[in-house]
């Protein structure tokens, strides 16, 4: 799977990592459903730090679609908003790999 973090880049994510992921993603949707900014602003920290920390760069002259976009740390709980789906920002299964 291939993720961007706004303002970042690209970053390869392998299946395996899916299902922590879709763990944090849910600690980030209880964050925004219960109204607490400071419990909102270290869910979302701690999806993209591991988002990082699993991730492998995509490098810049390999261009490819991203199959998913994730908020900058410092978004808005409204812009995060925004982007959820019924799944949240990470998709209950991974797309195809690349």
């Amino acid at each position: 799977m291939i993720v961007r973090i706004m303002g970042e880049g690209q970053l390869r994510i392998a299946d395996e990592h899916f299902p922590e992921l879709n763990r944090l993603d849910d600690e980030l949707g209880d964050a925004i459903e219960s109204g607490d900014d400071e419990l909102f602003r270290a869910a979302l920290v701690k999806l993209l730090e591991e988002v990082r920390r699993v991730g492998t760069p995509v490098p810049d002259d390999e261009l490819v679609d991203s199959d998913l976009v994730l908020p900058y740390a410092e978004a808005h709980v409204d812009e995060v908003r925004s982007l959820l789906t019924d799944e949240g920002l990470i998709p209950a299964e991974p797309p195809t790999t690349r």
